[in-house]
């Protein structure tokens, strides 16, 4: 895998991070360091663990799933992706209590914002990719990412989350796209 597409892929995969942590960076009374730290490194570190997850799963399967792993790729991306932009474009209200970064809801947080790496370690299994620099980038990306967004989210708050939801959709989508022509393309 490149650098451009691992790097494309980090970041659609932290939109998600970030969106949460803007919400909660608008919602919490005082950023602290330990507000900072708590949600920056679980993100950073379920983002990092579910593509290996899912890369371990995707790997028992691959004699069964070969001659279709392009098509799988590109579905499981574009699913995910869609469903990033629906949830984004819906209007159901996102509710933040007291301190996200705490407990429960922050593992509940850190499990939700990064299922979509599940599916593309899955994906990467697939299509031949090691997964563990894969793993480490997108666990980087995505805990930096939540440190930016918590930080920006005292300033702009929610009002921009769901736009950078749908960019991360876009995103995933493309990858998708990429990854299909590219297989169809080397087959013709």
């Amino acid at each position: 895998m490149d650098t451009i597409t691992l790097l494309g892929l980090a970041l659609a995969l932290a939109m998600d991070a970030f969106a949460v942590a803007l919400g909660t960076g608008a919602v919490l009374s005082r950023l602290t360091g330990r507000h900072l730290f708590r949600l920056g490194f679980h993100f950073g570190l379920f983002q990092a663990m579910m593509p290996v997850i899912g890369w371990l799963a995707g790997l028992t399967i691959i004699q069964w799933v070969s001659a279709w792993d392009h098509w799988i790729a590109f579905g499981l991306l574009a699913l995910i992706g869609g469903r990033m932009i629906h949830e984004a474009c819906s209007n159901e209200e996102k509710s933040a209590d007291r301190d996200p970064t705490r407990g429960l809801r922050l593992v509940l947080l850190s499990i939700a914002t990064s299922i979509d790496a599940l599916a593309v370690g899955f994906s990467l299994s697939v299509i031949g990719v090691s997964i563990w620099i894969p793993a480490l980038v997108i666990g980087l990306v995505a805990g930096s990412l939540t440190i930016a967004g918590m930080l920006m989210g005292g300033r702009i708050g929610n009002r921009w989350g769901s736009r950078v939801e749908i960019l991360g959709g876009c995103i995933l989508i493309g990858i998708g796209f990429k990854i299909l022509a590219e297989h169809l393309l080397m087959a013709s």
